[in-house]
This record gives structure tokens, sequence and C-alpha cells, in this order.
């Protein structure tokens, strides 16, 4: 019978559909086969040698030489520079569309992913992550920040050469301040944080734990709201991402490296869109946030039925989808 199971911390249902559940392995060849890059395509704009097709760099590691990591403004920016403004006009409210978009061009390699680099190259990049992150929280403008990766046609991006994005919003998501209140209400309601109780009783379970080391846990939550939705969850409590330790870093690229790999190779490299879900650098100590990496895998569709109710339809469950993953062999 199938069950609905409610994922606390987006205050969303989710149907766990065990009557039409599919195998783990269903889920490989979800999509059409990824045609293959070379490491080099002269028309790509991130790749070596092309630097002057993109807008002015932000940062570059190394400052001197060949590059290892870029970041640059965006050249379709989604919120653009200017004077940030609040309209109101009877019922219609508006901001300008101001605040910051970056491209965190992440390797040289035009076909290089984050399951094929050295874990080194991994640090390295999160490192940058929380560079721009706290830059971006500097501008008086941006109120939010999201740092996001697209990974294939399925998950959205329209250039394959490795890169993540980061948007700094004049206005806080409704998204997050949902979730910002649901945790708020639990530790009103608990004196704890919702995210650290999440994480202690899916240690306790183990039984759709991935990956469990010192500083993170990575795990398919109870109620994951699509296939192999994954989350890597810090044990140490911070609401920021700001706050993230050289260890933590470390420890950080070890889990993603390795979850990204799994779905490498057990579902056959699926698009997928992981975001970091964070609170501002001067919002770190509160005690009921605490921020968090998900991952999602394109496997599934939305329909009418979810975009009629709110609801998901999950037709993998959690707890077989998690031991699959444990299973797979990374070459």
């Amino acid at each position: 019978m199938s069950e609905l199971r409610l994922n606390l911390v987006t205050r969303e249902w989710v149907i766990i559909a065990s009557e039409r559940a599919k195998r783990p392995m269903d889920f490989m060849n979800a999509r059409p086969e990824r045609p293959q890059s070379p490491p080099f395509l002269s028309s790509c704009p991130f790749c070596p040698g092309n630097e002057l097709r993109t807008p002015p760099e932000q940062f570059r590691l190394p400052a001197d030489g060949a590059w290892k990591i870029r970041v640059v403004s965006n050249k379709y920016p989604a919120l653009t520079d200017g004077e940030r403004k609040r309209m109101t006009d009877g019922f219609r409210r508006a901001v300008t569309g101001v605040g910051v978009h970056e491209i965190i061009i992440e390797n040289p390699v035009h076909n290089m992913t984050i399951s094929s680099m050295d874990q080194r190259d991994i640090e390295e990049i999160l490192r940058t992550y929380r560079r721009r992150f706290i830059a971006a929280h500097m501008d008086p403008r941006v109120e939010h920040v999201i740092i996001f990766k697209n990974h294939g046609e399925g998950a959205g991006t329209s250039l394959l050469h490795p890169h993540t994005q980061l948007i700094g919003t004049p206005v806080v998501p409704v998204q997050f301040r949902e979730r910002v209140q649901s945790a708020m209400h639990f530790f009103d309601d608990t004196g704890d944080c919702l995210l650290c109780s999440i994480l202690k009783k899916e240690m306790d379970e183990g039984v759709r734990v991935v990956n469990d080391t010192e500083h993170f846990l990575t795990f398919i939550p109870y109620a994951a709201l699509s296939p192999f939705h994954t989350w890597i969850f810090p044990k140490r409590h911070s609401a920021a991402f700001s706050s993230i330790t050289e260890d933590e870093i470390t420890d950080l690229a070890f889990h993603l490296k390795t979850i990204l790999s799994k779905f490498y190779y057990g579902l056959e490299d699926p698009d997928f869109n992981y975001v970091i879900k964070s609170s501002r650098p001067e919002d770190a100590d509160n005690e009921y946030c605490h921020w968090y990496l998900s991952i999602v895998p394109r496997l599934s569709k939305a329909a009418g039925f979810e975009l009629g109710s709110g609801m998901f339809i999950n037709t993998s469950i959690p707890e077989k989808s998690a031991e699959f993953i444990r299973s797979v062999r990374v070459e």
C-alpha cells in the first residue's frame, strides 16, 4: 500500500507510491545518451583562450598564470546592477531587478565533472563558493544568496562546461522564509534544531544513510520528494554556509564526489541540480536554522497532480534507493 509521508523541512507531503514503485536500477537510462564532449571546445566561452568572450572576472585562482577556477558575471543575468527600489500600486508590488548573478567556472577542462575531478580540486571549488557567498552578502541590495549547479539539459544547463551559478536576490524567497518559519516553530516546541534532530534520527536508523563521516552525513530523506533526492547535512550546527571550516570543506568535497560518482555509475550520469540552502553569514549563530546541500537527480517530471495539489509522487522508496546507492561501486 502507498504511504503519505510529511517532509518536515519543506512542510510538503509526498506519496511514496509503493504500488507503482520502480526498482532502483529501473532509473538507469532514464534520459537519452549524453553526447560525448571533448576536453576543449573552441566555441565554448568558458574554455581557456576564450576569456575575452566572458564578462570581466570577479575572481581567479590562481591569481596569475594558467587558471584553475574563474568567476565572472553572467553575460545574460537574471538580476543586474542598479538601485533597489520598491514599488506599490494598489494590489501590485514590485522591486527593481537588481542583485548579483555570477558564474563560477569550475575547471579549465571542458568535459570535466565533479565526479571525475580530483578531490583537492573540489575543495578549491567549495572555497570559492564560500568566498563568493560572503562577497555577495556584502552587497547592501542583496537579501538572500543561492548557490546552485545545473548538470545536463534536463536540469536546465545550456553550456556543458563545468560551472556553478550564484544569484543574490533583493528579496528573501518565499520557499526559504517558509522553511525558516518551520524551523522556528520546531525550535519553539522542542528547544532543538529541526535539522540536528533529523540528522540524529537518520544516523540512529541508518537505513537511508549513504555516507557517514566525521563532519557530514549523506542520506536520502524519509520523505524524499523525488527519486534519489539526496541531502548532505553538516553535523556541526550552523545556520550559514559561510562558517564552513577547512576540515569541513575537505569532508564535504569527499561526500560530494562520492555521491555524484555513485550517481554517475549507478544511474548512468543522470541530469541533476544541487543547491546550497543557507542563511546569511550574520545569522550563522542562530539556534534554529541549519545549512545543508540538496541534490535532485532529474529522474521524474512533475505532472498535473503535482501542479494541482502541491504534493509529490515518488515512485522510488527512499530506503531501497539508499540501499542501492550504497551498493554502487565507483571505478
